[in-house]
């Protein structure tokens, strides 16, 4: 008599926390950017939101390790995982650097930059929570390949206003690679909506 081995189905819960995780980073830049008083407290608050985000990884990681059937392919789960973690580690970067560097008045777009992570992070969860109904994230994906659009025309407009206004070449080097630290983040939110999208696919 053949025993039917059920699929382990725990990875879509371990999936959502690490998605609720990384838009609570995102939220937290976002206030940080707005609000920056008290940075080196907030920014080290982030850091442990980045740790937390490192432990769900790793936990999804061991997991995949020791199931026999999973819920979609093997290096789906391993690439979703691993793209989740990448936006939190940009996001984290971009804390790093308001700390690192000192910038204590953050320029209003990059607080309009982080506004749009939170919103990808948030779409993101939506898509996440589809997977396990084999609901349609099609909309999810494309409202992120959108806001990733519209955070490339504000990054691109914030660093060439930059080099027209800003006299101090060192303030100017920082404000930049915060810019591009920010984008690097919504690149990355793309990347997990094409991860997203593909799982959809192939599931359909």
């Amino acid at each position: 008599m053949v025993r039917l081995i059920p699929r382990e189905m725990k990875f879509f819960q371990m999936f959502a926390e690490m998605s609720a995780n990384l838009t609570d980073g995102a939220r937290l830049l976002q206030q940080i950017l707005q609000n920056p008083g008290d940075l080196a407290t907030q920014v080290d608050q982030l850091q442990e939101i980045e740790h937390r985000g490192d432990d769900m990884t790793h936990a999804i990681f061991t997991k995949l390790n020791q199931t026999f059937i999973t819920p979609f392919d093997r290096e789906d789960i391993h690439t979703l995982a691993s793209s989740l973690d990448d936006v939190l580690d940009f996001i984290n970067s971009a804390g790093t650097r308001l700390k690192m560097y000192k910038i204590t008045q953050p320029p209003p777009a990059a607080a309009e930059l982080a506004r749009l992570i939170v919103d990808q992070t948030e779409q993101l969860a939506k898509g996440v929570s589809m997977l396990e109904k084999n609901g349609q994230v099609a909309a999810y994906c494309v409202e992120i390949n959108r806001l990733e659009n519209e955070a490339d025309r504000i990054g691109r407009a914030a660093i060439a206003a930059l080099f027209e206004h800003e006299k101090d070449p060192i303030h100017l080097i920082k404000i930049k690679e915060l810019y591009e630290v920010l984008e690097s983040a919504t690149d990355r939110a793309e990347d997990v909506a094409n991860v997203l999208e593909t799982v959809a696919l192939k599931n359909a």
